[in-house]
C-alpha cells in the first residue's frame, strides 16, 4: 500500500500511448529541407520548457540555447557552414561516394525560420559538482539529453529539427561571444519540414541504412 500511496497522482501510460511513442520515436527525423513559414508565437519557448526537463547529473541543468535573430549572423554562419562543407567533402574518394556527399542538403540554415546554437556550461552554479568529478564530461551528456527531448516534442507538434554538425566549434564560441566556460555542442535548425518522410534522407538517398537494433548490443 505504502508503495501505491507513493505512486498516487502519477500517470498511467497506456498500450495506446506507448505504442505512440513508439510512432514518435520512430518517425523522429533530422531535418534539413524547411518551408519559411514562421512558428507560431510561443512555440520556441514551449520547446524549451519541455526540453529543460531533461535529465542533467546533478540536475545541474548545464544547457544553454542562444536564439539566432539577426539576418547579418545568419548569414555568416551559413557562410561558414558551407566553407566547413566544402573542406569536409574533400576526405572523400572518387568511388562515387564524393559525388553523392556533394548532392546532399546538409543545413536548412537560409530556410528554417529559427536557429539555436547550443552550448553547455562547463561550471554550472546548479548541481554543486555531484556526478561531475570523475567523469565533467557528463555536463555534456545532459545538454545532448536536453537536445533529444527537445527534438521529440518538436516532432510531436509537426516541428523539424535539423543538428548541423560540419562546424567549428572554436569559431561559433567567438562568432556568438559566449563565455569561455561555455562548450558548443550543436547548431540546430527549428521550423516545419517541406514533406515528412516514412524514411529518413540519409537512407532514402542510398548513404547509410539503419543498423538493427542489436548491432550496438553486447554482452558479458
Amino acid at each position: 500500500m505504502a508503495d501505491r500511496d507513493v505512486a498516487a497522482g502519477a500517470p498511467e501510460f497506456d498500450d495506446q500511448f506507448q505504442q505512440e511513442l513508439a510512432d514518435l520515436l520512430a518517425w523522429r527525423r533530422d531535418v534539413r529541407h524547411f518551408r519559411s513559414d514562421p512558428l507560431p508565437d510561443a512555440a520556441l519557448d514551449d520547446l524549451l520548457r519541455l526540453a529543460a526537463l531533461a535529465p542533467s547529473v546533478g540536475n545541474a541543468q548545464p544547457w544553454r540555447f542562444v536564439r539566432l535573430r539577426t539576418p547579418e549572423l545568419r548569414s555568416v554562419l551559413a557562410k561558414h557552414v558551407d566553407d566547413e562543407v566544402e573542406q569536409a567533402g574533400a576526405r572523400y574518394g572518387d568511388d562515387g561516394r564524393r559525388a553523392l556527399y556533394r548532392s546532399l542538403k546538409l543545413h536548412g540554415l537560409r530556410e528554417a525560420p529559427e536557429i539555436l546554437a547550443v552550448f553547455s556550461d562547463e561550471s554550472p552554479d546548479a548541481g554543486h559538482g555531484l556526478g561531475i568529478q570523475t567523469m565533467p564530461e557528463a555536463l555534456r551528456y545532459s545538454t545532448v539529453m536536453a537536445i533529444h527531448t527537445l527534438w521529440l516534442a518538436a516532432r510531436a507538434r509537426g516541428i523539424g529539427i535539423g543538428w548541423v554538425s560540419i562546424v567549428d566549434p572554436a569559431a561559433m564560441t567567438e562568432l556568438l561571444a559566449v563565455p569561455p566556460d561555455w562548450h558548443f555542442i550543436a547548431l540546430l535548425c527549428v521550423g516545419y519540414p517541406e514533406a515528412p518522410s516514412a524514411i529518413p534522407e540519409l537512407e532514402r538517398r542510398g548513404w547509410q541504412a539503419r543498423h538493427a537494433w542489436v548491432a550496438g548490443l553486447i554482452e558479458r
